[in-house]
């Protein structure tokens, strides 16, 4: 058994068939899951794991050269867009009608248990040399 890094077996497998440009969308409970991708459902519960729990520890095992969030983050959830900017410097908003279509050609959907709104963002995978 791992001793270290994600543990969940569905998760770590689909990390590693993931490939440079390939997206992976990570979303709150109530994001609509696009039809397609492969789906990692981690939610437990309201708010468990958080949007940011999930996020940090997908950032310790991806390289991630962008970021598109929904630009009604800033409004509806300060603490979400805090954390997106903290991590993505370049972070692209779109209106949220246009991430949900951007998702449905995502490679990876990780849907976490976070019950707040736009704790969204879909991340572009790129290469580690």
């Amino acid at each position: 058994m791992k001793k270290a890094g994600i543990l969940n077996r569905h998760l770590a497998g689909a990390l590693a068939e993931l490939g440079h440009g390939h997206t992976v969308l990570v979303c709150d409970a109530g994001m609509p899951i696009p039809k397609g991708p492969r789906v990692v459902d981690l939610a437990f519960r309201a708010g468990v794991p958080s949007f940011a729990e999930v996020l940090e520890g997908l950032l310790g095992e991806l390289v991630v050269e962008g970021a598109t969030a929904a630009s009604e983050v800033r409004r509806a959830n300060p603490a979400a867009a805090k954390l997106l900017d903290g991590h993505f410097p370049g972070l692209v908003l779109v209106p949220h009608e246009t991430l949900k279509d951007l998702s449905a050609d995502a490679h990876l959907v990780v849907r976490t248990g976070e019950a707040r709104p736009y704790a969204n963002v879909l991340l572009r995978c790129g290469v580690f040399f």
